[in-house]
């Protein structure tokens, strides 16, 4: 896989001297050809963690330059591994949209998926709810945090974030709770929006606190997709406006399939295989909300 990276160059480097458009669809057609095999592959066994990403790119269809969203999903076999699951470019805020990429997941073999981790995008939550029955969702930390902060001004966020840092702070998912409860209480009288949001949400940002205490790090949040995220947008920078949504998923799957060599090559695995034992202990179902219920007892 390694050959791609030269070939991405070239691909990229459509005005330079001595690039002919022919060597050029040339090119193309040998990335498709390796990027959609990457797409279609069949996904095996059970991925426990799910990761949803969005990154937007400007492309330009029916004559007009559109914001479109390049989704990303990225999961955590069984066995402690990390796997990027798929790609593909459309509207963020469609609900339809986040379902049928999620469908096609399924239709390849994802199953037995006990936490979905994204941001809020308008219609994602219920595509979880939808097609990966049983899965429980974890909203961002990081994002949510921006969102709460974003009721409070400027001169007091720093000493909110403080307080609600507290809350995950916490040993457990109870006593996260508590500490949840205590923080809107105080938050209310000076900053009832910020209170009333952060009550709203405390199932959603305490989820990943139902899973073992070794994977709460990468858990709460989508920032282990930040390095990948990184990468793709310094190769669809080069870019700018991509002449089709083809293009994106040209460029971008080429990405990927760097990226997954490089985790397939790591002495390590993402998660050890002893702590992801204790997802799958004879007392324990495969399903999220199951899951979560006997962690909580």
């Amino acid at each position: 896989m390694r050959v791609i990276h030269a070939k991405l160059e070239l691909v990229q480097a459509l005005g330079m001297t001595g690039v002919s458009k022919s060597q050029v669809s040339r090119l193309c057609a040998e990335l498709d050809e390796v990027v959609q095999a990457f797409r279609n592959r069949p996904l095996e066994g059970r991925y426990p963690y799910v990761w949803l990403d969005a990154k937007y790119v400007k492309v330009r269809e029916n004559g007009r330059v559109s914001s479109m969203a390049l989704v990303v999903a990225v999961g955590v076999r069984e066995d402690g591994d990390r796997e990027i699951l798929g790609l593909d470019v459309g509207p963020s805020e469609d609900g339809a949209f986040w379902t049928a990429f999620l469908r096609q997941l399924v239709a390849r073999g994802l199953k037995g998926v006990l936490l979905a981790i994204s941001d809020s995008h308008v219609g994602l939550q219920e595509a979880i709810r939808t097609v990966l029955s049983g899965a429980s969702w974890q909203r961002c930390r990081v994002h949510f945090m921006r969102n709460l902060l974003s009721y409070v001004p400027k001169h007091w966020q720093s000493m909110v974030a403080a307080a609600v840092r507290t809350i995950f702070a916490q040993p457990d998912q109870q006593a996260a709770r508590r500490q949840l409860a205590v923080v809107a209480d105080n938050l209310r009288p000076q900053f009832p929006r910020a209170a009333q949001l952060l009550e709203e949400a405390e199932d959603d940002i305490l989820a990943y606190m139902a899973f073992p205490t070794e994977h709460w790090r990468q858990l709460h949040s989508t920032n282990p997709l930040e390095r990948l995220n990184r990468e793709i947008g310094r190769r669809t920078d080069v870019v700018g406006i991509f002449p089709n949504r083809e293009a994106v998923i040209r460029l971008a799957g080429a990405v990927l399939i760097e990226q997954q060599d490089e985790w397939t090559a790591a002495p390590r695995r993402y998660f050890s295989q002893a702590s992801m034992a204790k997802l799958y202990t004879s007392n324990q179902s495969v399903s999220g909300t199951d899951f979560l219920t006997l962690s909580a007892d």
